[in-house]
């Protein structure tokens, strides 16, 4: 019986430390992917967006944002990346990534 403690509380320490060194990981791989900003921001807005905003960013359930560049501002963009809008919970998207995704939209003319 107290092998089988041991045997268990070893196999949960292994899975649990293994669990760990992946998260780290990926953790470095999302934040250093070697690529340009544009990528980066790419590579965010398929993650967090585009369930609601469309695979082109032509709209869902959500607007469209092919074009929001000309309608707003990085900072306008930012701030509702941020604060969020109805139908939108805000910090879907925070920090650099928010301010990456911001800049890339911007350009969306």
């Amino acid at each position: 019986m107290k092998k089988k403690i041991i045997g268990l509380f070893m196999g949960i320490t292994l899975a649990l430390g293994l669990a760990a060194c992946g998260a780290g990981n990926n953790a470095n791989n999302n934040n250093n992917a070697g690529g340009t900003a544009t990528n980066d921001a790419e590579a965010i807005v398929k993650k967090n967006c585009i369930s609601c905003h469309g695979d082109n960013l032509e709209g869902r359930n959500g607007p469209a944002l092919d074009h929001i560049g000309a309608q707003l501002s990085k900072d306008d963009i930012l701030k509702t990346i941020q604060e969020g809008r109805p139908g939108m919970p805000g910090n879907l998207i925070k920090g650099d990534d928010a301010d990456k995704v911001a800049t890339w939209l911007s350009e969306k003319k």
